[in-house]
């Protein structure tokens, strides 16, 4: 994997597809490495003919990653698209990964082309606040959770009832999950950093097209706030993808993939 120097530190990432192609670059959710992608949207995206760059967010490297901001994580995807030579790129994000690129559009648009924005959102409430907290004490507390009651936990969170209730399915994503959650003390300077104030205002000077996607079963933002971001962003479209939870890229693709490719194409506006 290669890595950026990046304001002092090393900022990893890595890169498919020719170099000269149009860029898409990916910003994944709290604690997610930028490999998340490579199941579905990276090969879906190279097979369009994009250049596709993912990245680990600050917090997963390889050097101690101190204390840092949202505004830090902007600047960082701001910079390596810079350090790339990509702009004016495509952007898509998750969760956490979409306030990233939230927050990289408004700054920097002379940076981005246009961008996906995955359960995103505009301001923190209270099942999010509440959520948040629950993780903050987890990892300041010290606790780790068995991998099982992780796994667990981790599904209820952010699978379906369609997943859910697919016993085969089911037993696959708790058997991934046990083997790949992060303690919470290794993503702690992660932890809290998508409880943004009310946002909705500074977003409707947003210039760049955007399509916010939803999730029907999703618990973690829920879909009504993914909405009012839409609303907000002018020109935004909105598009809710149905019988998938907080994960839906993972649990849905094709479907997503669908939306993605018709966005970031400029067949959809």
């Amino acid at each position: 994997m290669p890595y950026a120097r990046i304001d002092g530190r090393d900022l990893a990432y890595e890169e498919y597809g020719a170099a000269g192609a149009p860029a898409v670059v990916l910003v994944a959710g709290t604690g997610a490495p930028g490999r998340v992608w490579r199941a579905h949207q990276v090969p879906a995206l190279r097979r369009a003919g994009l250049r596709v760059v993912t990245l680990d967010n600050r917090g997963l490297g390889p050097e101690p990653a101190g204390s840092f901001t949202l505004a830090d994580l902007a600047a960082d995807v701001a910079a390596l698209i810079e350090y790339l030579g990509a702009a004016p790129c495509r952007l898509v994000g998750h969760s956490l990964g979409a306030i990233i690129v939230q927050e990289v559009v408004l700054a920097r648009p002379e940076l981005v082309d246009r961008a996906v924005l995955m359960a995103g959102g505009g301001r923190t409430d209270a099942l999010i606040a509440a959520a948040s907290a629950a993780d903050l004490a987890l990892a300041d507390g010290g606790v780790r959770l068995p991998p099982a009651v992780a796994a667990h936990r981790h599904a209820l969170q952010n699978l379906s009832p369609r997943t859910l209730d697919d016993d085969a399915r089911l037993t696959d994503w708790l058997g991934l999950f046990e083997l790949t959650l992060p303690d919470p003390a290794a993503v702690r300077a992660q932890l809290g950093l998508e409880l943004i104030p009310n946002r909705l205002a500074a977003y409707r000077r947003i210039t760049r097209p955007c399509l916010a996607v939803a999730f029907a079963d999703d618990l973690v933002v829920r879909p009504r706030l993914t909405r009012e971001l839409a609303d907000a962003i002018p020109g935004c479209r909105y598009t809710q993808i149905p019988g998938c939870g907080h994960f839906g890229y993972l649990e849905r693709p094709e479907e997503v993939n669908a939306e993605l490719l018709g966005h970031l194409a400029g067949t959809r506006v």
